[in-house]
């Protein structure tokens, strides 16, 4: 067997790319001989310290950890190290278990939405629900773009924007009864660490697909309901954005809910 091998050997051998080798003799966690016309020239002896960076780097150590663990490896500090790492993929684990769940959750959402009817109002209790809120109209979608990203900013391991139907707009009553369907003046994210509360009670809800503008058809709507239903309407129109263009760019394929809590005249 043959004692020195050439860089181009090293990369078959290895898989590594010459670049990277470069880069450990740099580090000095390499360190090739020079042979004819200069070529790097690897000894048979240095081969096991490729073994231990390729393995290494496997688990996800940096190269600074790995320097620092050839030059002072021992049997108490490789137990250390792998321990360490050990800790380090349990809390990975646990957090792509969390992704998993989340990705789960919001596929859930999208096959609900598909399947909920459009255009009929309904009587439903809703539960307390605790929210995050942004005190600030908007006037155009762009505005409520980064209102959203301030929302999701609140909580940034938990909120997320894609396949959430828990954010929305607050139209105050005044102005839903006055005919302006599109003056918000606040935006909220539903989740329970929140530190407001959108109270309990019967709401009327309504669904439509389409552009928010249908506002003007369904808000009227949800108001002669509960009119003719002997109800009253105790808070402001909440406009909840099932899917809408961060879900999709067909306008036809959003969806909106619209609630309004109401009272028993």
């Amino acid at each position: 067997m043959k004692h020195y091998y050439r860089i181009g050997e090293i990369v078959e051998l290895y898989g590594v790319g010459p670049d990277s080798l470069r880069y450990y003799e740099k580090l000095g966690i390499l360190k090739p001989h020079r042979g004819e016309n200069n070529y790097r020239m690897y000894h048979i002896h240095d081969l096991w310290r490729l073994n231990v960076i390729r393995d290494l780097r496997e688990l996800g150590f940096s190269m600074a950890q790995i320097q620092e663990y050839l030059e002072h490896r021992s049997l108490d500090s490789t137990e250390e190290l792998l321990t360490r790492e050990l800790s380090v993929i349990e809390k990975r684990m646990r957090a792509l278990e969390n992704l998993k769940s989340n990705i789960e959750d919001r596929l859930d959402v999208l096959k609900e939405i598909r399947t909920q009817p459009l255009g009929v109002i309904e009587q439903k209790y809703i539960g307390r629900r605790h929210c995050y809120t942004i005190p600030s109209g908007y006037q155009i979608d762009e505005e409520m773009d980064m209102l959203i990203k301030q929302l999701v900013n609140k909580d940034p391991d938990k909120l997320y924007i894609i396949g959430n139907n828990r954010i929305g707009s607050v139209i105050p009553l005044s102005s839903a009864r006055a005919g302006n369907y599109r003056d918000y003046s606040q935006v909220f994210i539903i989740e329970k660490s929140g530190d407001e509360v959108i109270p309990e009670g019967i709401y009327l809800t309504v669904s439509y697909d389409g552009s928010c503008a249908r506002n003007e058809t369904y808000i009227p709507a949800l108001l002669s309901y509960a009119k003719e239903h002997g109800l009253t309407p105790a808070g402001p129109i909440l406009e909840l954005l099932l899917a809408d263009i961060h879900q999709t760019d067909d306008v036809q394929e959003c969806r909106t809910e619209l609630q309004i809590l109401c009272e028993t005249c």
